[in-house]
């Protein structure tokens, strides 16, 4: 299978091409075992995971990379997220019955993705990509043909088991990039889910260019991690006024903020209420509750 839980970059020695393969498995168990998914979203999810991990390679910067699909679907959004440490994380919002075999634009319906870029310093920025393609990776690829001028081909798969993509990519240079990326696509075009699933870094990247002068970079780790916390948990209260959340701890005795990524849940109270709108605007920490 492509190399568990790693993003490692393909170098093309002479020609001005990028490549990137992405494999996930710990990883991709790690997110879904917090969430009891229908077969069919397990693998959507999957898809998308392995999608930000392959354009988080884009990032050069201290931040992280957002991708969403949002639709009239039974599925009404998907959204993974990857940052600069190669931490990911994902959700998923549905109902319904869903079909075990339903791809993901089935899922999403009528819709669109959303690629954001959240510098941590820096201005945000975001992309919108209609879902009119039948799969997630062909969408992507419309994005950056269209978007960006950058012929670009993305392989995406996952099954229950492990999640992995595949992305080649002329690199934004002057050179001989586009006469030479007629022949390295047809050469993509050919690799299959399986092999993508199956086989390790080395072997499919001889499988597919053993004709062509190419290496593989030392790969970078990628791992679950959700980076909630209770200062962001705070941030979001901030949107309700003092005295609105003062009035629901009188009904409540205590306001509970969960994370909808790993279940974490973060409590305040009235000591933390006023401490969030003082002066010093300082939030007392308190227990973390899983």
């Amino acid at each position: 299978m492509s190399n568990p839980d790693q993003i490692q970059r393909i170098l093309f020695d002479d020609l001005d091409i990028r490549g990137v393969l992405v494999g996930l498995d710990k990883t991709y168990q790690d997110i879904l075992a917090l969430h009891e998914y229908p077969p069919a979203i397990r693998n959507a999810l999957g898809e998308m995971l392995a999608a930000v991990a392959l354009l988080s390679t884009t990032l050069k910067f201290e931040g992280r990379l957002l991708l969403q699909a949002q639709g009239s679907g039974n599925v009404s959004a998907l959204m993974a997220e990857v940052n600069n440490k190669r931490q990911c994380r994902g959700i998923a919002r549905y109902e319904g019955e869903i079909d075990d075999n339903a791809s993901i634009i089935d899922l999403i319906g009528d819709g669109h993705l959303v690629i954001t870029i959240e510098p941590e310093a820096g201005q945000r920025y975001q992309g919108i990509v209609p879902l009119e393609k039948t799969t997630l990776g062909d969408c992507l690829t419309d994005y950056f043909i269209r978007s960006e001028q950058l012929p670009t081909q993305i392989h995406l798969v996952a099954d229950e088991n492990r999640a992995a993509g595949f992305l080649l990519q002329v690199m934004p240079a002057a050179g001989t990039a586009e006469n030479d990326w007629g022949h390295i696509e047809q050469i993509g075009a050919t690799l299959k889910a399986e092999e993508l699933l199956t086989l390790d870094n080395e072997t499919l990247l001889f499988r597919l260019f053993h004709q062509e002068q190419c290496r593989l970079y030392e790969p970078d780790s990628v791992e679950f991690k959700c980076d909630c916390s209770r200062e962001r948990s705070a941030n979001t209260l901030l949107f309700m006024t003092q005295d609105e959340l003062l009035e629901i701890i009188e009904k409540q005795g205590l306001i509970d903020v969960g994370c909808q990524f790993c279940h974490a849940h973060y409590t305040f109270d009235e000591t933390d209420i006023r401490a969030m709108f003082s002066d010093s605007a300082h939030v007392p920490k308190s227990d973390q509750i899983h």
